[in-house]
C-alpha cells in the first residue's frame, strides 16, 4: 500500500469503528449497570482498538502494510463478535417475549462493511466496493425509508391514491437493502474453501454433493436474466436447502424461505472490473465466501420448521 492508500485506509477505519462504537454504547445502555465477563472483555477490546486507530490516524507516519493488515483483522474479529453478542442478546429477548427492539418507520440505516474497501481484492476491487456499498446500497436504504414514510402518511391522511407505487418501491428497495446486508457478511478476506459440519451435510443431502451444489448455484447466477441474484435458502416447509434466482431484487423468487448465501449479479457488482464477463466474476467469487457466517445463518434458520406439504 502507498502512504496515501494507508492514510485513506485509517481514515475510513476510524469512521467505521466510530460507528461500531456508537452501536456498542447504545447496546451497553440497554444492558444496565453491570456487564457480564464476556461483554466486559469485548468492551475492553473495543476501547483499545478505538484508541489504537485514533493514534494511527494522528500519527500516520507509523503506519505500514503489516500494521494495516493487523488492524483489518482485528476489525473483522470485533465486528464478528459484535454480531454474535447482538444476536445472542436479541434471541434471548425474543424468547422472553420482549418485542421492544425494532427499526422505526423510515429509520433503516446503511450497515458498515465488516472489512476495508480493498479487503476482497483481487476478486472484488476497491472501486467496486465503494460504489456498491456507499452509493447503491445507500440508495436502497433511502428508497425504503421514503416508501415507508409515504405509506405512513397515506394511513394518516386516508389518501391511498399512490399506494401501488409506494408498495412497489418498498418491495424493490427493501429487498435490495436486506439482500445486500446479507451479501457483505457472507464474504470475507479470509473466506473461500468449502463448508463443513451440519451445513455441509445439509448441502450433500439437498444437492447430492458440494460440487453439484456449487455448479448449480454458479449456473443460476450466470443465467439470471438481466440483473438479480442467486440465493441459497432454507425452506422451513420442505425442511431442506434450495437454490433460487431473483430478478432485480424481489421478482421471480419465493416466499416462506430464509436466505443463507446470496450472490449479487447486478452489473454494478462487477462491471468496472470484469466488464461484461459475469461468468468470470461468479467463478472467482467463491474465493471470498464466508462459510462461517453462512453456517451461522443456517444453524439459526433450520430451527424454523413448518408442517410439511
Amino acid at each position: 500500500m502507498s502512504q496515501d492508500t494507508l492514510s485513506q485506509f485509517v481514515y475510513e477505519l476510524e469512521e467505521w469503528v466510530s460507528d461500531l462504537n456508537d452501536k456498542w454504547q447504545r447496546f451497553k445502555l440497554e444492558q444496565g449497570d453491570e456487564l457480564n465477563e464476556e461483554l466486559s472483555n469485548y468492551d475492553q477490546n473495543l476501547n483499545k482498538f478505538v484508541e489504537a486507530v485514533r493514534n494511527y490516524q494522528e500519527r500516520q507516519e507509523m503506519l505500514s502494510h503489516d500494521i494495516a493488515q493487523e488492524l483489518q483483522s482485528e476489525a473483522a474479529y470485533l465486528f464478528h463478535r459484535w454480531n454474535e453478542l447482538f444476536k445472542s442478546d436479541h434471541k434471548g429477548k425474543e424468547q422472553s417475549n420482549d418485542h421492544n427492539r425494532f427499526v422505526p418507520i423510515g429509520g433503516h440505516e446503511l450497515p458498515p462493511l465488516p472489512y476495508a474497501y480493498d479487503a476482497l481484492e483481487p476478486y472484488i476491487d476497491e472501486r467496486i466496493m465503494r460504489l456498491h456499498h456507499d452509493k447503491h446500497h445507500q440508495s436502497y436504504v433511502d428508497g425504503l425509508n421514503k416508501a415507508e414514510r409515504e405509506m405512513q402518511k397515506a394511513r394518516q391522511t386516508g389518501d391511498f391514491d399512490l399506494i401501488k407505487h409506494w408498495e412497489r418501491e418498498a418491495a424493490f428497495n427493501g429487498a435490495g437493502h436486506y439482500l445486500h446486508t446479507i451479501f457483505w457478511n457472507i464474504m470475507s478476506p479470509e473466506g473461500g474453501g468449502e463448508p463443513s459440519g451440519e451445513l455441509l451435510n445439509a448441502i450433500n443431502e439437498s444437492f447430492g454433493s458440494y460440487d453439484q451444489f456449487k455448479e448449480h448455484f454458479s449456473e443460476a447466477a450466470k443465467n439470471v436474466e438481466g440483473v438479480g441474484w442467486s440465493i441459497l435458502v432454507w425452506s422451513p416447509r420442505s425442511h431442506r436447502l434450495e437454490i433460487l434466482q431473483a430478478e432485480r431484487h424481489q421478482d421471480l423468487s419465493q416466499w416462506d424461505v430464509i436466505p443463507l448465501l446470496v450472490l449479487d449479479v447486478w452489473e454494478h457488482a462487477y462491471y468496472l472490473q470484469y466488464e461484461n464477463d459475469r461468468d468470470a466474476y461468479v467463478d472467482v467469487w467463491w474465493n471470498i465466501v464466508n462459510w462461517d457466517e453462512v453456517e451461522s445463518r443456517f444453524n439459526t434458520a433450520r430451527e424454523v420448521k413448518w408442517e410439511q406439504y
